[in-house]
């Protein structure tokens, strides 16, 4: 919000192109840190991590609130850097603890808590964020909103219970590109997880496609201020939730990737749906951005709401059973090290996107139509998962 509707102008730089830009920064730490993240977890006690890892964040917290208070963007992208390094080595953990916390016929219920609760925290900072940055003492709002979480986040990582370390005798590689070398090569043998991977790869791919487009969606497509972009955000984050949370009573504990594919299906044609209801005439030139109510008035609009809906509900129902095939065909000994090369997968999807959608922005491609090749894609995407991932996995 801050760049779209403030920062992006007064350094004179496209909105579009500087939003993605921090999208792939704050990824960035995912393709760098996975492997040596993912040794970590396997040779420390899980707890402790996490406990130092919310320390991290109430340090990295505090830089937040440093750089909002300056209002320089370069600061403030290397504090996105600095979050992204902290969620890298956090996620090997948060995925792998459940395997060793929870019953196998509960993975399917635990991981769409996991997706549920990630969402729903993405949904508030969104709403809170996306409402309050841009007005009068938002900036002291948001600090405060910021720095509390992470010190919640903390008092909550003294709960875990603890657990055994994997291989306490690991050496952690201090080459990133030898030991992400290693991490990947040591997966490649099992097809079925490395399928999963893609497949989950190409979710956040499309995730983060949208979630980078929506703020100047909002502004420079539907002519519509922060309180629209946010809804948007927010739209995405409870679909994915509800996904999450279905996920469990479609398959009753039963782990299976039958329904993935149609659940890809489901966000192609979501996005086509996005991408005609998108087609609107140019903005006027110094047109006042409308809000939300004006915005929420006409039955266009809502389609715009309904079509993100479906998306990301259909991303939720997609999302889960991948993670769940992982963790029940990953022994617990190799599980960080699969979570650690799902992330370098995952991050390398990312930065590809964020780089194409800056090079078609910036060939003058509008967003509405990188909503349709997302559709053309997914589609595609589909069709290769029913072919190679239901029938193998």
């Amino acid at each position: 919000m801050l760049i779209t509707y403030r920062l992006a102008d007064s350094v004179g730089l496209d909105s579009r192109i500087l939003v993605n830009v921090a999208g792939g920064i704050f990824i960035l730490p995912f393709f760098l840190f996975s492997a040596p993240a993912g040794q970590l977890a396997d040779k420390y006690e899980r707890s402790y991590l996490v406990q130092l890892l919310k320390i991290a964040e109430i340090v990295t917290a505090a830089a937040a609130i440093l750089a909002f208070y300056i209002g320089d963007v370069y600061f403030l992208m290397v504090v996105l850097f600095l979050m992204g390094t902290q969620s890298t080595f956090f996620g090997p953990i948060k995925y792998s603890i459940l395997p060793q916390l929870l019953r196998k016929d509960e993975l399917i219920a635990g991981n769409g808590l996991v997706q549920m609760g990630t969402f729903l925290a993405i949904l508030v900072g969104t709403i809170f964020g996306g409402l309050f940055i841009l007005r009068q003492g938002g900036i002291e709002l948001t600090s405060i909103m910021v720095f509390s979480i992470a010190a919640v986040g903390w008092l909550a990582s003294l709960y875990i219970p603890k657990t055994i370390p994997i291989a306490p005798d690991l050496k952690v590689s201090p080459n990133i590109v030898k030991s992400t070398a290693r991490i990947v090569a040591n997966v490649l043998p099992y097809k079925e997880i490395v399928l999963s991977i893609l497949c989950i790869s190409w979710f956040w791919l499309i995730g983060i496609t949208f979630l980078s487009q929506f703020p100047t969606y909002s502004r420079l497509v539907i002519g519509a201020d922060e309180q629209v972009a946010t809804l948007f955000l927010a739209t995405f984050s409870v679909g994915i939730g509800l996904g999450s949370m279905a996920c469990n009573s479609f398959l009753k504990g039963e782990i299976s990737v039958r329904y993935v594919p149609w659940a890809a299906v489901g966000m192609a044609a979501a996005c086509f749906l996005l991408y005609l209801v998108s087609q609107r005439p140019p903005l006027e030139p110094g047109a006042p951005d409308i809000g939300i109510v004006a915005f929420l008035s006409s039955w266009d609009n809502l389609a715009i709401v309904a079509c993100l809906l479906a998306i990301s509900f259909a991303g939720g129902l997609y999302i889960v059973p991948l993670y769940t095939m992982i963790q029940a065909r990953t022994d617990k000994s190799r599980m960080a090290g699969v979570v650690a090369c799902s992330n370098v997968s995952d991050s390398f999807f990312m930065v590809v996107s964020a780089v194409v959608t800056s090079v078609l922005l910036a060939m003058g491609m509008d967003i509405p139509h990188i909503f349709m090749i997302m559709s053309v894609l997914t589609l595609a995407v589909a069709i290769v998962i029913r072919k190679y991932v239901v029938n193998r996995v």
